[in-house]
């Protein structure tokens, strides 16, 4: 069975990119230039712009560690947490993204560890899996450690 691929909040990432192409999408107003994450589509949020026309931008691909925590606890609905099923922390990190300056929490890709991370190292937004249930499999966006750079001899 085929499960459909929803994204849990539409029109904040590239739903269906691939991991190269992936970006979160904010707005940017056209009269400040302000930048807003998540998107903005009805005004400036900025107090001291007059007001301009709202467009649709991808966002920088990466960013610095701002902060890190492990979650070790069930979270709350409206989170997906099957009782039945043993318990896995998870990592949240925020991440100040490169070019906008704007920090962006979002959780850990499957199979980074604490370790893994650092205030200030470098990470990519990748696409994520929240959840699945019988029908959809529910997208989202995961930070990983950026790949570094090969070695030229």
């Amino acid at each position: 069975m085929t499960r459909t691929r929803t994204p849990v909040v539409a029109g904040w990432f590239t739903a269906d990119a691939e991991e190269d192409d992936f970006r979160l999408l904010g707005t940017r107003c056209s009269a400040c230039s302000a930048v807003f994450f998540p998107r903005e589509d009805t005004f400036c949020r900025n107090p001291a712009c007059p007001g301009g026309e709202l467009a649709e931008v991808p966002l920088s691909k990466r960013g610095r560690v701002w902060s890190y925590t492990d979650g070790r606890y069930r979270p709350p609905a409206p989170y997906v947490s099957d009782p039945g099923v043993d318990w896995e922390p998870y990592i949240l990190v925020a991440v100040e993204l490169a070019a906008e300056g704007m920090v962006v929490l979002g959780q850990a890709a499957p199979g980074v560890a604490l370790a893994d991370l650092a205030v200030g190292a470098e990470v990519e937004a990748v696409p994520g899996v929240l959840n699945e249930d019988q029908d959809t499999t529910w997208t989202t966006w995961h930070w990983r450690p950026a790949p570094t750079p090969e070695a030229h001899s």
